[in-house]
């Protein structure tokens, strides 16, 4: 299973590997193993760390906590105090470290740090200028977060390539039906 990072920050990719949060969920990270190769898909780590039970239960946690605390942001509500404690326990440990190799750049570090840098990503646009471009997906029944970085704002979907051509494709056909 690949992972998708539309959202344009890795706190909301974090988030968005949960998927229909309106209907049958849809969770990309069943196992401690798919933790381990989210982080290497996210950038974070060169290899896949060593993950068990408790890394999964707090990337849980830190995953939720963050889409409560965007979904605040997106709303104008003000983020929930044990939110914030999760984000910031998180985000207050040591993040995986990038160093220049001899054969360029080198990720590293455990599945740990590769949280705290997910949750300082996070902390970094849900107390910055962005958190107010934070939008959610309006094809049904994704429920990604992204921001919205597009010129005008309107961006509608958290990618084009999927949601976005699936919704221009299905209004295309539903048009195509009246005019028939």
């Amino acid at each position: 299973m690949d992972f998708t990072f539309v959202s344009g920050n890795l706190g909301l990719d974090l988030a968005g590997t949960v998927g229909r949060r309106r209907g049958e969920h849809i969770d990309l990270l069943g196992s401690p193993e798919d933790l381990a190769r989210w982080a290497v898909s996210a950038g974070l780590l060169d290899e896949p760390p060593a993950a068990d039970d408790d890394d999964l239960a707090l990337a849980a946690r830190l995953r939720e906590a963050i889409y409560r605390l965007a979904t605040s942001a997106r709303t104008g509500s003000a983020y929930e105090e044990a939110d914030r404690l999760v984000l910031n326990e998180v985000a207050g440990r040591p993040p995986a470290g990038v160093l220049l190799g001899a054969g360029g750049l080198e990720r590293r570090g455990d599945l740990r740090s590769a949280l705290s840098s997910t949750a300082r990503a996070a902390a970094e646009l849900l107390g910055g200028p962005h958190a107010a471009l934070i939008r959610e997906c309006e094809a049904a029944p994704c429920t990604r977060l992204y921001i919205d970085t597009s010129h005008r704002r309107t961006r509608r979907w958290c990618d084009m390539r999927g949601c976005g051509n699936r919704a221009k494709a299905a209004a295309f056909r539903a048009r195509g039906h009246r005019q028939g």
